[in-house]
């Protein structure tokens, strides 16, 4: 878990991910050598902070957000949120202003002009207008779980590398915005679809835990969510998942959503399908998930990126 880790102390919300697009660019430069296949990378200008990697004769396209939830400071202490963060009085946040590395207490204060409550932060200075602040990384391992903030989605990013080492046919786009409206997936699936003629997507991003998705039952292939795709596409990765001794759950949610949207929303024929680990402590600086079902997940996708 020590590239895990890592991925979720970089500071990367949305609007903000170059750091992250600098570690993974960085990251498959040193480690190509040692994979199947050497991928080709598209990332820079025309593609803004986003990456693709096309390895061999690609059938199917993985998408893993780089961006995280956090705070845009505003006017005098003022916060805006970034995505949809918790907020709670007291959590840490940490960024960077023109005067250096900042770590601030997040408050909730009374808004006397709009009898609301409104976010804020506590320093021993202005911070400057613009400055994007996350969760202060509190990185948590037993024999069973990790526990931090932003395993949503550097968990997805992770799977993604995993499954990389072995790739050999396949596309994986690195996206970014997903959190805060998306944006990206427009151009990046139109490269993809007119290019490689690719229109069928497994999205690597993370699920909740919830009544009905537990712990322990395995990776989370998610039926629908706000979003519902298409049948008969879902049902061929089950009957994959079925015949594998890969443990895994169904998931049906009413709300939600993903890179998924702006695909199914696109002038392009796209096939898609939400698989993810499921978390609990959603988007806030405790979101934890169960080891056995990160395997299953990296799993079932390099099964899937060979049988779909």
């Amino acid at each position: 878990m020590k590239l895990l880790k890592e991925m979720c102390s970089i500071h990367a919300p949305s609007g903000n991910e170059v750091a992250m697009t600098k570690f993974l660019l960085n990251y498959v430069k040193k480690n190509e050598k040692s994979w199947k296949v050497k991928p080709k990378i598209y990332s820079g200008d025309g593609f803004q902070d986003c990456i693709i990697l096309v390895f061999g004769k690609p059938k199917t396209a993985i998408f893993a957000h780089i961006d995280s939830i956090g705070f845009t400071v505003r006017y005098e202490n003022e916060l805006v949120k970034i995505g949809g963060p918790q907020t709670v009085e007291g959590y840490d946040l940490v960024g960077k202003d023109s005067k250096g590395e900042v770590e601030v207490k997040l408050k909730i204060e009374e808004d006397k002009n709009n009898f609301e409550k409104k976010l804020a932060y506590s320093f021993n200075r202005d911070l400057d207008r613009g400055t994007s602040l996350t969760f202060k990384p509190n990185w948590r391992e037993t024999k069973e779980y990790v526990q931090c903030c932003y395993m949503d989605n550097r968990l997805g990013v992770w799977n993604a590398l995993k499954v990389a080492e072995t790739l050999k046919d396949g596309i994986i786009c690195f996206s970014c915005w997903e959190e805060h409206g998306g944006g990206s997936i427009p151009y990046l699936q139109k490269l993809i679809f007119e290019k490689y003629k690719v229109k069928q997507a497994l999205i690597s991003d993370i699920t909740w835990v919830t009544k009905g998705v537990k712990f322990g039952n395995g990776v989370a292939i998610s039926l629908r969510d706000s979003l519902i795709p298409r049948k008969s596409y879902v049902d061929r990765i089950i009957e994959i998942a079925k015949k594998s001794k890969i443990k895994y759950q169904l998931e049906v949610e009413g709300s939600g959503g993903s890179d998924a949207k702006e695909l199914q929303m696109s002038n392009n024929p796209w096939d898609w399908c939400f698989i993810g680990a499921p978390e609990d402590h959603v988007h806030s600086p405790d979101e934890k998930v169960y080891k056995n079902d990160i395997h299953a997940m990296v799993e079932l996708y390099k099964l899937l990126m060979v049988k779909l």
